[in-house]
């Protein structure tokens, strides 16, 4: 079980949205931090990406790729501080730019994903709000920002799902290169290089409704059960059988939003031994019960802004 692939199988990203733009300057654009994650890598020219400061603002070039999260709206610009347009008034405004051929001339792809369920946006948050990746010669990074620029300039059968997949390999290779260098990547997957802990923990992750114990676990790790419930907790923060529960219940959550399995199936695929034992669990960690927690989330999810209005 790779646990970073379990976390984006299950995020359920879908939904891209992207645009290949031609912008003459003075040109900037504003977008909304309803955007759960941006993309933003320019193919000819350069360009500026801030948020709230134009004095930090980040530096757009060809080869690099930048991701922002959503949170605070974000600019970017053919230089920091510009004004920016509202996406409307933007696209209006450089409609023709492309058919000028002006060398001048920005070209630049920007992309929107959206994320649906608790493990999706685990992940989003485990990143900074914004990351550069710069693509070395070489870097499988290139080869997708060219890719995403080829796929863009002619539309062909099947478009949305090769931009899908081609987010998804951004997003994996943002992941990594994030992870493996912050020290603030998730618990989990720092833990996954302790070869004392990574076994139990591909364990928990392959069968979560599988009734496990502490001793069944540390037997999977080679050490006593005191010894894996101190390392355990040492690098986790929670011991072996709290990180269970809250794994499940965020695969609970995200059953209860898609409404695709009733009470007694999420039960079962959990490891409770019935929707009451499941619905008890449910209440003690959430303070309600699990269809109540279903209605009100899914009336915050027709409340929230339609990605494509946020996008250009």
């Amino acid at each position: 079980m790779d646990i970073l692939h379990d976390h984006l199988a299950r995020a359920r990203a879908g939904g891209a949205v992207f645009a290949r733009t031609v912008a003459e300057p003075p040109w900037g654009l504003r977008l909304a931090g309803s955007i759960q994650l941006a993309v933003h890598t320019v193919v000819r020219g350069r360009g500026w990406l801030w948020l709230d400061d134009p004095s930090r603002a980040v530096e757009l070039v060809p080869g690099e790729v930048t991701l922002v999260r959503g949170g605070p709206d974000h600019h970017i610009g053919h230089e920091a501080g510009t004004d920016c347009l509202e996406p409307e008034e933007f696209r209006a405004r450089h409609a023709h730019d492309a058919q000028a051929d002006n060398p001048r001339a920005t070209v630049f792809l920007c992309g929107a994903y959206r994320f649906t369920g608790d493990i999706g946006n685990g992940l989003l948050e485990a990143l900074p709000q914004a990351l550069t990746l710069q693509a070395a010669v070489g870097d499988p990074l290139r080869d997708v920002i060219g890719l995403l620029s080829h796929e863009l300039a002619t539309p062909e059968p099947g478009q949305p799902t090769v931009l899908d997949r081609l987010l998804d390999v951004l997003l994996v290779l943002a992941i990594r290169s994030d992870f493996r260098r912050s020290p603030t990547a998730p618990r989990w997957y720092r833990a996954l290089a302790d070869p004392r802990l990574s076994a139990a923990l591909q364990a928990i992750h392959e069968n979560a409704g599988r009734d496990w114990s502490v001793p069944e676990l540390a037997a999977i790790s080679g050490l006593s059960r005191a010894a894996f419930a101190r390392t355990f907790r040492d690098a986790l923060g929670q011991t072996p059988m709290q990180y269970l529960t809250d794994w499940r219940m965020a695969l609970a959550r995200d059953h209860l939003r898609s409404g695709e399995l009733g009470m007694a199936a999420i039960a079962r695929t959990i490891g409770y031994s019935s929707p009451y034992a499941f619905a008890a669990a449910f209440r003690r960690h959430h303070g309600e019960p699990p269809g109540a927690w279903r209605q009100r989330e899914a009336q915050r999810e027709r409340e929230l802004p339609v990605l494509g209005s946020a996008t250009h």
